[in-house]
């Protein structure tokens, strides 16, 4: 199968560790662990987030010159290297020299006039206290908002419409390659407005699910894979009554609400891929990501299948 996964930011980093390279290495090394497995009998696509690195690396620019806001689309272009250069490193030291590896920047085109640019949703760097999300949104013009107990950056997360790599990414496929892209939801880029196709960055984050789902469309995927910190889509979840989805048609899916922050944008791409391919997405524990790729754990959405089943241990 042609697989593509989505790591989610738990992969890379847990909340409350401390943002240092060893950390995130560590964090590498144990999600490689799980996707090897795949990499002997499937085609493999990884992505992954990169939230928290993105707002790191805004405050190290702020602190050589304080005045100097660096641009988003660099930062997510900076990320994207180095955290690709992890899993190569992580997952190679897994699998066969033989195996090709390679990591791509990739650009994602936004439509300038999406209407997240008027409302920022989209958490990006480290929690912060009250007072001092307050004055860094003074001094840098930022937009917070709780996250929790604390506070965070937020900034637009347009729809993406295009990725631009995708021809390389399909080459590379066939060439045997693994390939990580797309990280952090792309690049963010738009053409100028009135311009005559000058493609300029964009101070925004695309949502990394969203845009991994258009990818995994567009490079005709048997299966897409959200690996997150939950074993699976949970009804009632955190109630006594919770139940654990194991199958679901993404019509009958699409009727249940879940948090817009964590799971929502999961299952919305989830039941976007399987009513688009006629293929199945999946939804779960990284650590069980072999067994969701047979069909076992997770939650899996599939248009062909009839309304919803549950995990009977939960």
């Amino acid at each position: 199968m042609r697989i593509v996964v989505a790591l989610g930011g738990n992969a890379l980093l847990r909340r409350g560790e401390p943002m240092t390279t060893e950390v995130q290495r560590q964090n590498v090394r144990v999600a490689c662990e799980a996707i090897a497995p795949l990499a002997a009998d499937h085609e493999l696509v990884i992505t992954h987030g990169n939230g928290p690195q993105v707002g790191l690396l805004a405050l190290q620019d702020a602190a050589y010159d304080p005045d100097e806001n660096a641009p988003l689309d660099v930062l997510g272009a900076q990320t994207e290297g180095m955290i690709g250069y992890m899993i190569e490193q992580e997952l190679g030291n897994l699998l066969p020299f033989e195996v090709p590896f390679a990591t791509l920047l990739t650009m994602v085109e936004v439509d300038p006039n999406d209407p997240a640019f008027a409302k920022p949703t989209k958490f990006v760097g480290p929690v912060y206290e009250k007072a001092e999300s307050e004055r860094l949104a003074s001094e840098k013009k930022w937009v917070f908002k709780q996250d929790g107990g604390k506070w965070r950056r937020v900034v637009p997360s347009p729809v993406p419409k295009r990725i631009f790599e995708v021809r390389p990414i399909r080459w590379l496929l066939d060439q045997k390659t693994i390939v990580i892209c797309a990280g952090g939801g792309g690049i963010p880029t738009m053409y100028k407005p009135g311009a005559d196709r000058q493609l300029v960055g964009v101070e925004a984050v695309v949502d990394k699910d969203a845009c991994t789902e258009l990818l995994a469309r567009e490079i005709g995927a048997d299966l897409f894979v959200m690996a997150t910190d939950a074993d699976a889509v949970f009804i009632d979840f955190g109630k006594p009554s919770q139940r654990g989805i194991h199958r679901a048609n993404p019509a009958e899916l699409a009727k249940l609400s879940f948090p817009a922050g964590s799971m929502g944008p999961k299952v919305e791409a989830a039941c976007q891929f399987a009513l688009a391919t006629g293929h199945t997405a999946a939804i779960g524990s990284l650590a069980d990501i072999a067994a969701i790729a047979r069909g076992e754990k997770g939650t899996l959405v599939d248009r062909h299948f009839t309304g919803l089943t549950h995990h009977a241990s939960r």
